[in-house]
This record gives structure tokens, C-alpha cells and sequence, in this order.
């Protein structure tokens, strides 16, 4: 008996092979992440690289590392800027940092940090507040080409407007030159801010706890999970977290069915951001 399927249930079971000879070949697992999104960006890479079916895939990228490198590339296509939601930053220097300053030393860890602005722009947030000098900052991503990025700390200067913008917006006492240098068409930012920080690949699907850390900010990634891996991340947060630790995730995200809601205390509930319980 021959069973037909339609074009849907193809595509299906397709990406299904497709992620469990990756996980194989490769040990990334992207079976949780949101359907919808995923297929998306398989799409996408298919369009690119004039292929038709999902399956061509497979034989891709088992014989070529490039290929998938690529993949990997545009599957954590990093959206982000300097500032980028303003409250958010004057939120954290109101009610997160005075928390900080309690502590002799600080461990904060962002978590899916793609190409770094949002960690140089927590580095200025900490440098105007006095904790700089007394700081470590874990920035971590999974794509090394945006990890390569974030650590040289250089953008394009065409930027810099709508980032001086979201600084002034979040509360910024100076002006984002007094952090960065301009070269050419772009802005590179102060070695001051870039020994600080300590870039490192982790893939929150794959890979442990990091560490016990005063604040952890993983904002605008779990939107690409289903709840299964939502839970297992948020989970691997909380758990990185030192006792009265701060977490802070975007504001699409939510955590009040995850199993860790329990253990967290509200801060400010519009920006998502809790404080761990004891």
C-alpha cells in the first residue's frame, strides 16, 4: 500500500533527517527551536544556494563543513545595536545596578550576545556607574563569525546616529565618543571596555551552566525556542545565577509557565527582568 503524502508533511519529514544527521555529523541539536522560524531560515539558505528540496541538504552538509558553517551563520542571524531598547538600559542603571554595587566584585554573562553591541553597550552602562574596574563580563554566542565581530569591537560608523540616539534615550551622561574611536567609515570601541569582556562560544541548547553570576541578560533569544527548550535554557540561567543574582530576557519573552518561575522574584515585569530568591 502506498501511502501519499502531501507537500506539507514532505517538508516535514525532511527537516526532521535534515536536523538528526546535522546533530549526528555535527552534535548541534536544533529540534526545539520554533518550528515555523526554522524552516523559515532553512528556506532562505535553500534560496541562496540554489537548492529546491530540504533533503539536498543532508548530503551538503555531511560533506562539507563550509557549507554548514554557513548555515549555522544565518540560522543565528544576529539583530542587534548599541542601546537597543532604551527603557530597558534606564531600567537596569535605576533598579539593577544599585544592586551591583553591593558586590565587591560583579560577573555579569550575556548569553546569545551575536556581534557584542549590547555588551559594549552594558560596558559604558557599568563604566558611568563606578563598577567597571570591578567587573568581568562573559559575552557568549554559539556563531563564531559574530563572536569574531563582537571582539574586535569595530561597526559602521553609518550607525553610530540611531546609537548615540539609544544612548542619550537610556540615560547617558556623556557622549558614545568618549567610548569609541572613529576610523575611517567606522566606529572602534575603547580598549577600556574590550578588557573587560571575555568573548567565548557556548551554545545555550547544547552546553551547561557558566559559571555563578550577579546578572545574566539573554534578551530576545528564547523567541526562537518552542517551550520544551525555553525550559531547559531558562533553567540553565537560573542555575548559573548566584543567590539574589539578577535575569533579564527581551520583552516577548516570558517565564511564568517555565518551572523556574518559582525561584525568581519580580523586578520590573514590563522589562522581564527578576532577581533569583535565596
Amino acid at each position: 500500500m502506498v501511502v501519499e503524502m502531501n507537500e506539507a508533511d514532505k517538508e516535514n519529514l525532511e527537516l526532521s533527517l535534515l536536523l538528526k544527521a546535522i546533530e549526528k555529523c555535527y552534535g548541534y541539536d536544533f529540534h526545539n527551536y520554533a518550528k515555523a522560524s526554522l524552516l523559515r531560515r532553512v528556506k532562505r539558505y535553500l534560496s541562496l544556494h540554489d537548492r529546491e528540496n530540504i533533503s539536498d541538504l543532508i548530503p551538503l552538509f555531511l560533506h562539507s563543513d563550509k557549507a554548514f558553517g554557513r548555515f549555522v551563520q544565518q540560522l543565528s542571524v544576529p539583530v542587534t545595536e548599541m542601546f537597543r531598547d532604551p527603557d530597558f538600559f534606564r531600567v537596569l542603571r535605576s533598579q539593577v545596578l544599585p544592586i551591583l554595587k553591593t558586590y565587591p566584585f560583579i560577573k555579569v554573562w550575556h548569553a546569545g550576545c551575536a556581534t557584542g553591541q549590547e555588551v559594549y553597550s552594558m560596558a559604558i552602562l557599568l563604566e558611568e556607574e563606578g563598577l567597571l574596574s570591578r567587573c568581568r563580563i562573559y559575552a557568549t554566542d554559539f556563531n563564531d563569525k559574530a563572536l569574531g565581530i563582537a571582539k574586535q569591537g569595530i561597526y559602521p560608523s553609518r550607525n553610530l546616529a540611531l546609537y548615540e540616539s539609544n544612548y542619550k534615550d537610556s540615560g547617558g551622561k556623556f557622549s558614545l565618543s568618549a567610548y569609541c574611536h572613529q576610523m575611517y567609515d567606522s566606529i572602534k570601541m575603547d580598549k577600556r571596555l574590550i578588557e573587560k569582556i571575555t568573548f567565548a562560544n557556548h551554545n545555550l541548547v547544547t552546553d551547561g551552566a557558566f559559571g555563578e553570576m550577579n546578572l545574566i541578560l539573554c534578551r530576545n533569544v528564547l523567541i526562537y525556542f518552542n517551550q520544551t527548550l525555553q525550559d531547559r535554557v531558562l533553567t540553565l540561567l537560573s542555575d548559573s545565577l548566584c543567590p539574589f543574582g539578577v535575569l533579564c530576557i527581551g520583552k516577548r519573552e516570558n517565564l511564568r509557565l517555565s518551572p523556574v518561575a518559582e525561584y525568581l522574584d519580580i523586578i520590573d515585569r514590563c522589562q522581564r527582568i527578576y532577581r533569583k530568591k535565596v
